[in-house]
């Protein structure tokens, strides 16, 4: 069978299971399949395909019709200009986050030295692009899932910077190491009842430890704000990834914890997506 015909057919089980992203997603799993890049696929679609390798094509496009993400079946995501390896254990990373990683570039432009932790390192995705960005930063980072940080470390390894980063799995509650120039979370802010209404391939597969941020939405973002007025130096930055709709509430408990608001930055569908806050 040729790669085309692999692809088309594959399509219209996709279509049928009303996966939106079909092609893309069937051109991404044969590059998995053949052990090729997405450009081969597309360039090579006459070339003949193995058998063995065409029967993992099938599982994996099966795994897919039911809703799996795509980065969970190839196990790998691309963010920032790089690429992580992930897991069903740790969240999918997502382009909005990657403004975190602008605003700390702009922040901390002209500065080669700085002490930075994230609280939920999840995959390692934003603390290990800002360090691959800035050679002299190192950073630690916290978790409350084992899983997070065995992944975290894995992708430190691969990207060469296990000695810039310091892991350690504890819950934000019980942290008490050190002082912060920058500090870092992209918390759990769902509200509990909404979990069930997000998408399939959210609910059923990402991780809800990092998805659930309880009743109102804000419990884990509270837990951030408290922890973080005690660990950050005076002047020193937080930033936070927020749900669109959280923005007044979170100003009002970092002012109460005596953070001063710089900015409130936007993500790629014009929603409050980012506050960053200085300690005073």
């Amino acid at each position: 069978m040729k790669v085309h015909t692999a692809i088309n057919n594959a399509f219209t089980e996709l279509k049928k299971n009303n996966i939106k992203s079909a092609l893309l997603d069937c051109e991404i799993l044969m590059a998995q399949a053949i052990k090729k890049n997405r450009e081969f696929v597309i360039l090579n679609s006459n070339q003949k395909i193995e058998k063995k390798k065409y029967s993992y094509f099938k599982k994996l496009i099966n795994e897919r019709s039911k809703g799996k993400p795509i980065a969970y079946i190839i196990g790998k995501k691309a963010f920032w200009k790089y690429e992580f390896l992930i897991n069903e254990k740790v969240l999918i990373p997502r382009p909005d986050t990657e403004m975190i990683i602008e605003e700390v570039l702009k922040l901390y432009k002209f500065k080669d030295k700085i002490n930075l932790l994230e609280i939920g390192v999840g995959s390692g995705c934003i603390i290990l692009s800002i360090l691959k960005e800035k050679i002299n930063f190192y950073g630690t980072g916290i978790d409350i899932s084992d899983d997070c940080i065995k992944m975290c470390q894995i992708n430190a390894n691969i990207h060469g910077l296990k000695n810039k980063l310091k892991l350690i799995k504890t819950n934000i509650d019980n942290y008490n190491i050190g002082k912060y120039d920058l500090i870092i979370s992209n918390p759990p802010y769902i509200k509990k009842l909404d979990l069930r209404n997000l998408y399939k391939e959210i609910s059923y597969f990402e991780p809800n430890l990092a998805l659930d941020g309880g009743l109102e939405g804000t419990s884990e973002i509270r837990k951030v704000i408290n922890k973080s007025s005690e660990l950050i130096k005076k002047g020193g930055k937080l930033i936070l990834e927020i749900a669109y709709d959280q923005t007044k509430e979170v100003r009002g408990l970092l002012r109460t914890k005596g953070f001063y608001i710089n900015s409130v930055v936007k993500d790629l569908a014009k929603n409050d997506r980012c506050i960053i806050s200085t300690k005073i």
